[in-house]
């Protein structure tokens, strides 16, 4: 890799599925000149840990639609040790085999992502609105992009994750897809590519022939009804990352033999 961090940053967000593979992922990125940096889910695996440990995974829905995990101190304590623990030191060892340089971070570390704590979520609960307390969730304000930067410029890749560090000094949970596209704004990225186990937006969520492979900046809002469950998610951080100044934003399935390759050729939902 001989690029440095005064090239343009590709920013990468690969989902938690169950039924996604990284492999075919990180043997791109490890042969990528561009610098780049990998924002990582884990919510299947955070799943299942928390059912060992005997927690049962609760998810909750916004007045607005958009679906969240319930995040308590014992979920917390499973993201450190799922997300920041088992998957991304993986991750980081499957770049390191490939030659590949790579640096494992989470939002803590070095102040990466400083988020505010939200002192109540709104949700619908049995056709009622409610005030849900003492969950520990935030929202990103600030991205320590001068070390991704750094450790960039000095020839190390970053693979990031959860959790976050609240202005109060706790860990919080925060939206994967909403901090990979604070990240690639914060760095001025030239491009978003967000990966998950569909191929893109549709129009019919069980016909993926369905596809929509183009949206204008202009008429994002228009598709955003579309979106269903956790995916509305993924349009708000789109929509967060161009008005962060992220030139293209692509929506592609993360289960394709090249996925990078693909979605960057345009095998997904572009917005730009």
């Amino acid at each position: 890799m001989t690029a440095d961090a005064s090239d343009g940053f590709l920013v990468v967000k690969l989902g938690g599925g169950a039924d996604i593979d990284a492999t075919p992922l990180l043997a791109e990125l490890a042969a990528l000149e561009q610098p780049w940096v990998l924002v990582h889910g884990g919510n299947e695996e955070l799943s299942e840990l928390q059912r060992r440990l005997g927690q049962e995974p609760r998810f909750v829905t916004s007045p607005s639609g958009h679906q969240s995990r319930v995040t308590d101190a014992a979920t917390i304590a499973a993201i450190q040790m799922s997300y920041r623990g088992r998957i991304n030191n993986d991750l980081v060892l499957r770049l390191q085999r490939l030659g590949c340089n790579a640096i494992g971070l989470s939002g803590i570390d070095g102040g990466l992502w400083r988020a505010t704590r939200k002192e109540a979520i709104r949700i619908v609960e049995e056709g009622r609105k409610v005030l849900l307390r003492d969950d520990h969730t935030g929202t990103i304000h600030t991205v320590n992009a001068d070390l991704l930067r750094l450790l960039t410029a000095a020839g190390y890749r970053c693979v990031v994750t959860l959790p976050a560090l609240a202005d109060s000094g706790e860990a919080l949970n925060v939206d994967g897809d909403r901090a990979a596209a604070a990240v690639a704004a914060a760095l001025g990225a030239e491009e978003l590519v967000i990966l998950s186990n569909v191929p893109g937006l549709l129009r019919d969520v069980d016909d993926p022939a369905s596809l929509i492979a183009t949206i204008p900046r202009d008429r994002l809002a228009d598709f955003e009804p579309l979106a269903k469950g956790r995916f509305r998610k993924k349009l708000l951080g789109v929509r967060e990352a161009l008005d962060g100044g992220v030139r293209r934003v692509v929506l592609a399935d993360a289960r394709a033999e090249h996925p990078l390759e693909a979605a960057r050729s345009g095998r997904g939902t572009v917005i730009q």
